[in-house]
């Protein structure tokens, strides 16, 4: 297979010396294609793995890394088309069940473990062995033994799986991935939730695992961990494949260009200018943390700006937020709002403060989908029109919830249609002008445009640069890097819970999109 090194995005390398000479991957996959209603997840992608490597899947938020797994493990059903094929026979894929059957195993970000059950009934759990009808534990605890020798883990078979920590939870799984002798195990983020030590440890054991024979699919934003362990890294971007290099030929720079090569999109509004460093500091946040996703971060946001707040998942931006608004409780830091400190506690002295957020999750979190537009728009506030003993004005409500709808270009006949039969982006606007009925200074919006159409996205954001004009803070979280650099002034960079650099848009969408994904996946760092 050829590798331009100079051409990142075309580089099909294998020539790493580390990797078996075998000319016969285990694993190959190709022109996988996988829609969902209105999204194309995955377009034509080709994939292989061969015995003895690490194959690193790098790409951003959204690129089709997981959905690609997914469809590997039988959890999707990919479209008519491609094919996969494990150790040169096709095969087919149409089931989890099949996919164990075929030596294909997957430990997930979120641990899939029954909690109260043992360990041994965890690795064997959907394939109980038995005796005489009833569940034998004592042969289950017995098969594992070896197993569990091998990787000298520090439990027994017995052990209840609610005992452990994240760590020996992920030794579960790969013993469960080791008993059911798979021959590819795909690791999404593994290193997500453990310390230095445990990550350290599991890299031992990966390479012991690759030093047997095993193919392993490592998926990671961590440009560290991929240049510690990688023979081969490809890159997905928007669901199409980049490109592989060998590990000869990975660079940051290379692996960064791949993942971030798109253009800005024209629908980005920014009409407002960025403020002057002398304009009033509208919210300024003092080493605040939670102990545990977050670890001091301090910043500020001018009046009539936009920050960005970018990073990978698990970088701790919801938790962030979650700390300033009061969701969750924070161990330590201040909070000062147009120059006063606030005593945050939970949502409603955050309001009172001026403070909104809004949530990712609208559905479970935000909305009420099952009341009305004028309900939801007027739930925060309703209490400002109250007559004496407590009586609504309705009239009152109404008229909010028309001129909401008007401003906000809600699209619905009236507003006495349920928010769930609404559009994602008419939802969103509904739930923003909610916020915004209560008069805020800082507008905290986590994922904006998360699961609505171009047209709903660009009314979002001529809605947050008109925001930013009239003089609120807005504080903007997002995945999208095109998003979070065409709407913002400035942008903060957030990595394992804590701010870790600034980026001026104003570099150009390149530049910018570069130096973010750097800062995020720690290049800096691991190349020097």
């Amino acid at each position: 297979m050829p590798n331009d090194s100079n051409s990142p995005e075309t580089g099909t390398g294998r020539q790493a010396a580390d990797v078996p000479s075998n000319d016969t991957p285990v694993l190959e996959m190709r022109g996988i294609q996988k829609s969902f209603p209105g999204v194309r997840a995955l377009a034509n992608v080709s994939f292989s793995a061969y015995a003895g490597e690490i194959h690193a899947l790098m790409g951003e938020n959204g690129a089709g890394k997981s959905t690609l797994m997914k469809v590997l493990s039988g959890a999707y059903q990919a479209d008519p088309g491609g094919s996969i094929l494990i150790g040169g026979t096709p095969v087919v894929i149409d089931g989890p069940l099949a996919g164990r059957q075929h030596g294909i195993a997957i430990i997930y970000q979120e641990l899939a473990l029954s909690p109260n059950l043992s360990v041994a009934e965890n690795v064997f759990l959907g394939r109980e062995k038995s005796a005489g009808g009833m569940i034998d534990r004592k042969a289950m605890a017995d098969a594992c033994r070896p197993v569990m020798e091998r990787l000298a883990v520090g439990f027994s078979p017995e052990t209840k799986v609610a005992a452990l920590s994240i760590a020996e939870r992920q030794l579960v799984e790969i013993v469960r991935a080791l008993t059911a002798q798979a021959r590819i195990l795909v690791m999404d983020e593994p290193t997500t939730s453990l310390s230095a030590r445990e990550t350290e440890r599991l890299f031992t054991l990966i390479r012991q695992l690759k030093a047997e024979g095993m193919a392993i699919i490592y998926i990671s934003h961590r440009m560290g961990e991929v240049y510690e362990l990688a023979d081969r890294v490809s890159v997905l971007r928007d669901g199409t494949f980049i490109g592989t290099l060998a590990r000869e030929d990975i660079n940051a720079d290379a692996v960064v260009r791949m993942m971030v090569g798109r253009d800005l999109s024209s629908f980005y509004t920014k009409d407002h200018r960025a403020p002057p460093a002398d304009r009033p500091v509208v919210i300024e946040v003092d080493d605040i943390a939670d102990g545990r996703r977050v670890h001091g971060c301090s910043f500020a946001v001018h009046e009539g700006e936009v920050l960005g707040i970018a990073g990978l998942v698990g970088a701790g931006r919801t938790e962030l937020a979650r700390l300033i608004y009061g969701a969750d409780k924070a161990t330590r830091g201040r909070i000062r709002v147009d120059g006063r400190e606030v005593a945050i506690r939970d949502p409603e002295t955050a309001i009172d403060a001026g403070v909104v957020y809004l949530t990712e999750d609208r559905k479970t979190l935000g909305l009420f989908l099952d009341m009305t537009i004028r309900e939801n728009i007027n739930i925060g506030v309703i209490g400002r029109d109250s007559g004496a003993g407590g009586t609504l004005n309705f009239k009152a409500a109404k008229a909010r919830a028309a001129a909401a709808m008007k401003s906000l270009a809600i699209r619905a006949p009236t507003d006495m249609i349920t928010v769930g039969a609404l559009s994602g982006g008419n939802q969103q606007k509904v739930l923003l002008s909610r916020l915004l009925e209560t008069k805020p200074r800082v507008l905290i919006l986590d994922e904006p445009t998360r699961g609505v159409d171009i047209g709903a996205k660009s009314e979002i954001y001529r809605l947050i640069d008109s925001l930013a004009q009239s003089g609120i803070a807005v504080v903007v979280i997002s995945s999208e890097l095109p998003e979070v650099i065409g709407i913002s002034d400035r942008i903060v960079v957030m990595r394992d819970g804590r701010l870790v650099g600034e980026v001026d848009p104003a570099l150009g969408a390149d530049a910018a999109q570069q130096a973010v994904m750097a800062l995020a996946t720690g290049v800096a760092g691991a190349a020097a």
